[in-house]
């Protein structure tokens, strides 16, 4: 069996098979991941919400050990069926599914167990403010200096709720690094002032983002290209 890093592949390899795999995760926003991970890599990277597996892809592929958590459930908002099971067959195929450590099980089910140490987590998860908070509490296992990612953290309302309420929080671990996208990078770190700040500026952007959602339900596309959307689907 080959070592990790002797496997790590580089993220156009990656992307070739992540990219063909359903996911809201864009080629931007996967590079981010993908080279945090390799960053890393061959240490442990905590995932919080996997779906169909093209961010467990990007992240396994860069060479790190991944635990992805994920309790698939079978209603419609959230899944089908036979979502995990796609899901695998995604990571088989992709030839990384020696390498991830699946649990399917709830985020603070997992957590609430763990003892290893972790130095990337990539939340996902469930999209309301306090399970977006309650994910993002794995950053507990991480060092100084280490990296949370938050998907849709300026697009979903529950999601940047979480962010706000963590970055107004006293004696908070989480310094705000910048965006791919809806895609934040925090590292964690005392938050100074101008950190805080960072996250507020990004507040018209989110604004920006919720118009744009509700424009697109409203099937009024011509004006939400107005503000610089293009495509059907939401801002992510």
């Amino acid at each position: 069996m080959p070592d990790r890093t002797e496997r790590a592949r580089d993220f156009e390899v990656v992307w070739q098979v992540a990219r063909d795999i359903d996911g809201w995760l864009t080629e931007d926003q996967a590079r981010v991941l993908h080279d945090a991970a390799r960053a890393v890599a061959p240490d442990r990277v905590v995932e919080v919400g996997s779906h169909l597996g093209r961010s467990t892809v990007v992240l396994a592929g860069a060479g790190a050990e991944v635990t992805a958590i994920d309790p698939f459930p079978d209603d419609w908002r959230y899944g089908r069926p036979d979502t995990e099971q796609r899901f695998r067959a995604h990571l088989a195929l992709a030839g990384v599914d020696g390498w991830v450590d699946v649990r399917v099980a709830t985020s603070r089910a997992v957590r609430e167990e763990w003892t290893r140490q972790v130095r990337l987590v990539y939340v996902d998860g469930k999209h309301d403010m306090w399970s977006c908070l309650d994910d993002m509490a794995w950053s507990r296992f991480l060092l100084p200096g280490d990296t949370l990612l938050v998907h849709d953290a300026f697009s979903s309302l529950g999601v940047t709720l979480a962010v706000l309420r963590d970055t107004a929080k006293l004696g908070g671990r989480h310094r705000y690094l910048g965006r791919t996208g809806s895609l934040a990078r925090f590292e964690v770190g005392r938050p100074t002032a101008r950190d805080r700040a960072r996250v507020l500026r990004e507040v018209p952007w989110f604004v920006r983002n919720l118009v744009v959602k509700v424009l697109l339900r409203l099937r009024a596309r011509p004006v939400a290209r107005l503000l610089g959307h293009r495509g059907d689907a939401d801002p992510y």
